[in-house]
């Protein structure tokens, strides 16, 4: 049996392209090419059935080495507490009020990017400090 070597994460959302926008600034990502025969993404979408307009965007890691991030609109909103979230790494190596500093630095760019501050968990014995936040469709993060 062969090993899996790359996974994608979906978000299920109301916006896709606004959302994934906000994660490519989030984590430097990228919008990939539109398919072949189309100059634009806003071509392809036009191409499409009107029910399937905006029905979905990604964007990916530059480099290749990240996870594709995948965006599909649903019909609901979002209710309760994600089961599965991002940590965005921003703090590794760090401790301390060096590692505080690196995260509210950082908190403070995702949210003028339209995240928000959910709370600030401080280094215990077992766990260096992160901060929960929500994008801006309130799905949870942490800046780890």
């Amino acid at each position: 049996m062969s090993s899996i070597r790359q996974v994608q994460i979906t978000f299920d959302c109301a916006e896709p392209e606004r959302v994934a926008r906000f994660w490519c600034e989030v984590l430097g990502y990228v919008v990939p090419p539109p398919p072949d025969g189309f100059a634009t993404w806003d071509d392809y979408d036009r191409s499409l059935p009107p029910e399937r307009q905006g029905a979905a965007f990604a964007c990916c890691d530059p480099s290749g080495v990240g996870p594709r991030l995948f965006f599909q609109r649903v019909p609901e909103g979002k209710v309760v507490k994600n089961r599965v979230h991002l940590d965005v790494r921003v703090g590794t190596g760090l401790v301390g009020e060096e590692r505080l500093a690196a995260l509210e630095a950082e908190c403070a760019r995702l949210i003028a990017l339209g995240a928000v501050r959910e709370r600030v968990l401080l280094a215990d014995e077992y766990n260096e400090s992160c901060i929960g936040m929500k994008d801006i469709e309130g799905n949870e993060f942490c800046l780890d």
